[in-house]
């Protein structure tokens, strides 16, 4: 089985066929996905499209680019947010300085916040970085003098500096479907030189849509191709990439059972 590790399932674009495309998922065999907050305010949906499916989790978070909405938001709020059983991630969070559209030292606060919940909880922290290698580095190494996380760079498109501090930290490294992307040969050197066994994958659907999918809605099912690509890099085949990516999966967010040792 696939685990496509970073979905937006309750984005308006799929308001009219989520059924279908979890449905489409399961037939390409990606049988779990982790359905990925941006904002509180999402919450009540994201809590309803999981309560649906077991093999559907949840993380809590904010993004940075709505951290100027959630300027005051505590690690105590996140904490009690995340005790809910299908809850196994913090995030997403981060830094995004690329768009700027929150305040640089408001999204060090959020992500703080983020970073304090995750130490909290033993979930782990869920990543967007976009520009901001430097901040998210220092940020990343200040904290981890005060307690132990486990770091997701998500969507990875940084450097190498930030990927090798992240992975010194224990932490892990997702890729999606820009690996496929033509120009995006720096991102397919991270993922040659990170370990099989901290690297995980995922779609961040509705957006990223893989080659051969380029210019559509993106969704679940398509983690595939991103799986392919990594097999290519890798050297691998794509059976080899699915055991690992999952297993991999499963022991970061280990708060999700595995459906593989249930039965």
């Amino acid at each position: 089985m696939f685990v496509d590790s970073h979905v937006n399932l309750h984005s308006e674009k799929y308001v009219d066929d989520l059924g279908d495309v979890i449905a489409r998922a399961r037939e390409a065999g990606v049988e779990a996905m982790l359905t990925i907050s941006d904002q509180l305010s999402s919450t009540d949906a994201i809590k309803a499209i999981a309560a649906k499916d077991p093999l559907i989790w949840r993380s809590v978070g904010v993004h940075p680019h709505h951290a100027k909405d959630y300027a005051d938001l505590t690690a105590e709020t996140l904490i009690s947010m995340a005790a809910d059983d299908n809850v196994v991630g913090i995030g997403e969070c981060g830094l995004d300085f690329y768009y700027e559209y929150s305040d640089r030292k408001v999204q060090e606060s959020v992500f703080r916040a983020h970073i304090n919940a995750s130490q909290e909880t033993g979930l782990p922290l869920i990543i967007h970085t976009r520009d901001a290698d430097d901040a998210t580095r220092d940020m990343l190494m200040r904290k981890c003098r005060e307690g132990a996380f486990t770091p997701l760079l998500h969507c990875y498109t940084g450097g190498p500096d930030l990927a090798r501090a992240a992975l010194d930290l224990g932490g892990y490294i997702s890729f999606s479907g820009i690996i496929t992307f033509k120009n995006a040969a720096d991102v397919r050197a991270i993922a040659e030189m990170a370990p099989l066994d901290r690297i995980i994958v995922e779609t961040d659907c509705p957006y990223l849509a893989p080659v051969p999918m380029r210019g559509r809605r993106n969704e679940p099912a398509y983690v595939v191709h991103v799986a392919e690509k990594l097999a290519e890099i890798k050297g691998v085949d794509v059976d080899e990439i699915e055991r690992v990516t999952t297993d991999n999966f499963f022991r970061l967010f280990a708060k999700a059972r595995d459906p593989r040792k249930l039965s």
